[in-house]
């Protein structure tokens, strides 16, 4: 559905900063393709990004993400929403609490001038995301101890 990370590393890697395309086309180019536009549905987004339609529901009723309504009152998910949507599953799955991302996304709608505060608040993320990938690698070296004195193979 969306790029993978080491995807998104290679891009990174290879565009000068300034040049780098919105995440929101990044995140959503395989579901969008080169369409100018394409409405996705409530369902159609809770199984493409693996959240319940209520999450999504909330997600909108807080703030997180803006939904355009059809003529019938439905929502219709563009790009920039699925986008917003998908970066904010990625937040949550690495636990940033939902009050850090409402706080970024109140930023980022107050405009460029909170740039540097958006950076903080991401780069303090990032530490705590370091931290818990080297306490499971740590975990990880225990549990592969105990499966080597068992006898078992640790899968290195």
């Amino acid at each position: 559905m969306t790029l993978t990370a080491t995807e998104v590393r290679q891009l990174i890697e290879s565009t000068p900063p300034d040049q780098l395309p919105a995440l929101t086309h990044s995140l959503t180019s395989q579901v969008f393709g080169d369409e100018v536009e394409k409405a996705l549905t409530v369902a159609e987004v809770s199984e493409l990004v693996g959240v319940s339609a209520h999450t999504l529901r909330y997600y909108e009723r807080i703030g997180l993400v803006e939904v355009a309504r059809d003529a019938h009152g439905y929502r219709c998910y563009d790009r920039e929403a699925v986008g917003r949507i998908v970066f904010v599953t990625r937040l949550r799955l690495s636990d940033m609490p939902i009050r850090d991302i409402k706080r970024y996304v109140d930023l980022v709608n107050t405009g460029p001038d909170t740039v540097p505060d958006r950076l903080a608040l991401l780069e303090r993320h990032r530490d705590r995301i370091r931290q818990q990938i080297a306490d499971l690698e740590f975990a990880e070296a225990v549990i592969d101890y105990k499966i080597t004195t068992y006898g078992g193979n640790c899968g290195t």
